[in-house]
């Protein structure tokens, strides 16, 4: 079996990255619903990078989620 990984980074702006690694296809949404969740759900989620792995058979993909809430704009 594959081993497979979540990945979490928080920075010191609060921004959470998280990375699934070892899961192909979409199923690697599944696998970080919680995660997900846990950060304010899917409008909380600012970015979305879809990995080489989530372009293969069955399941990974990269999130990044600002902190704080109350609709302040994100600056770039």
């Amino acid at each position: 079996m594959r081993k497979q990984d979540i990945e979490i980074v928080i920075n010191a702006k609060g921004e959470v990255t998280f990375e699934v690694k070892g899961v192909k296809g979409a199923s690697c949404f599944g696998e970080t619903k919680f995660l997900t969740d846990a950060l304010g759900g899917d409008s909380a989620i600012l970015e979305q990078e879809k990995t080489r792995e989530f372009y293969e058979q069955s399941e990974g993909y990269v999130s990044t989620w600002q902190g704080g809430g109350g609709g302040e704009g994100h600056d770039e």
